[in-house]
């Protein structure tokens, strides 16, 4: 889980970066602050881990969903916030400097839509070989985590070394997450760091 906050957290795109590569990350408080949290142990999805069940599986074939990447950022955020009542942890000001990191093209987002309303997905922030997930949301059965198996396919083939989740649901957990001693995530992260690779085109 993450710990208490180190510091108050300034939200510019270079000190986002700076925290991500340090292995920390931005968080809204109770009263509004936003913190710099690392998590002991952190939850990394291995790529090669992915569990895929055949009832997931079945769901994709079939093309349950339209998949998209980047649509729409800024409702991907504001859906997540609302589908998980999170208003106090992804506040207005982190989802604007999230926005100035996605104009970067440095955050992204995975969107599941049907009848084209988004019904489902994921954003995050990548850096040099690591996607670094921050939240995602579901309002149709499996949305999330058709979401969730694109993005780790588009991180194989595009070479990343890191999906960090921060931390573990029984979610994730049943799609391959697994939780690592803090010092463990950092050599990987410092590793994956050291990759240059390409999420959106």
């Amino acid at each position: 889980m993450a710990g208490a906050p180190r510091k108050q957290a300034i939200l510019t795109p270079s000190s986002l970066l700076w925290g991500y590569a340090h292995g920390i990350f931005p968080m809204g408080g109770p009263n509004g602050a936003i913190g710099w949290y690392s998590a002991d142990p952190r939850g990394i999805l291995p790529l090669e881990n992915l569990h895929v069940s055949k009832t997931l599986a079945a769901a994709i074939r079939q093309g349950k969903f339209a998949v998209g990447i980047n649509v729409d950022f800024a409702a991907t955020m504001h859906a997540c916030r609302d589908a998980h009542n999170e208003g106090q942890w992804i506040t207005d000001p982190l989802i604007e400097a999230y926005q100035l990191l996605h104009h970067m093209g440095l955050a992204h987002s995975v969107e599941c839509r049907q009848n084209g309303v988004l019904v489902g997905g994921l954003y995050g922030v990548c850096l040099g070989g690591a996607f670094f997930g921050e939240s995602m949301f579901h309002v149709a059965p499996d949305a999330s985590k058709v979401a969730l198996v694109y993005l780790v396919r588009r991180l194989q083939a595009r070479g990343y070394q890191l999906l960090d989740t921060q931390a573990v649901t029984q979610h994730l957990s049943r799609l391959g997450a697994i939780c690592v001693p803090a010092a463990e995530y950092l050599q990987r992260l410092e590793r994956a760091l050291k990759f240059k690779c390409s999420f959106a085109d």
